[in-house]
């Protein structure tokens, strides 16, 4: 499956917004094309402020952390980015019209495994930023709700139609499955936790805590 690293997208992205002063737009420019080249962890402030022809104290001025400085980057570029990336993800995972929904929720597993190890340090930060910041769950949320858990709830729909899955409201099962991934990959990639644990047995041991409940008895 190919790769999708956040970083190289944001910087070939890289848009000029208007609302930002000359310096904000430097230190944003700056910091996209340093963590893209060296990763996030690898890439101090001072570095940035360096490339940016400013102060160090300058990007504290103005985004407080380094941890606010990507946020302050990666929001706008999900709101922007998510309607796509779901589109592009649910029709390559549905391009096979043999496919039941066991090997569907498979191939999203490991899709999202795939994109989620190339980009863990920046999952890392916007999980830590969900669970505490609350203006990025308000800007977030609608996103992620209407793109990917409104196309979650329509292939339920077809696999129900087919017989595959049991005739609960389709919403409850969509939640029921985003939520057993989400808490996988949380656990995973943020606390750490299965980190030795064979991925394979790990997609398939998710697969069937899902598959028994929502599979059509």
């Amino acid at each position: 499956m190919p790769k999708y690293n956040l970083l190289e997208a944001m910087k070939e992205q890289k848009r000029t917004d208007p609302k930002l002063t000359d310096k904000k737009q430097k230190i944003m420019e700056a910091a996209i094309a340093l963590f893209a080249e060296k990763g996030y962890g690898n890439t101090p402030t001072s570095e940035i402020a360096k490339a940016a022809g400013v102060a160090e104290g300058t990007i504290f001025r103005h985004f407080g952390t380094k941890d606010h400085l990507l946020v302050s980057l990666i929001v706008p570029f999900l709101k922007d980015s998510i309607p796509l990336m779901a589109e592009e993800l649910f029709e390559k995972l549905l391009s096979n019209h043999g496919l039941g929904f066991e090997d569907f929720l498979r191939n999203l597993l490991w899709d999202r495994l795939l994109f989620l190890k190339q980009n863990r340090e920046i999952f890392q930060i916007i999980v830590k930023e969900f669970f505490y910041n609350e203006e990025i769950r308000h800007e977030l949320m609608p996103y992620v709700a209407e793109n990917i858990g409104s196309r979650l709830v329509q292939v339920i729909r077809v696999f129900q139609e087919r017989g595959e899955l049991a005739g609960r409201p389709a919403e409850a099962m969509a939640r029921h499955i985003f939520f057993s991934l989400g808490g996988t990959f949380i656990l995973k990639f943020v606390f750490g936790l299965n980190e030795s644990r064979d991925e394979e047995a790990e997609i398939e041991s998710t697969v069937r805590f899902i598959m028994d409940g929502v599979r059509n008895r």
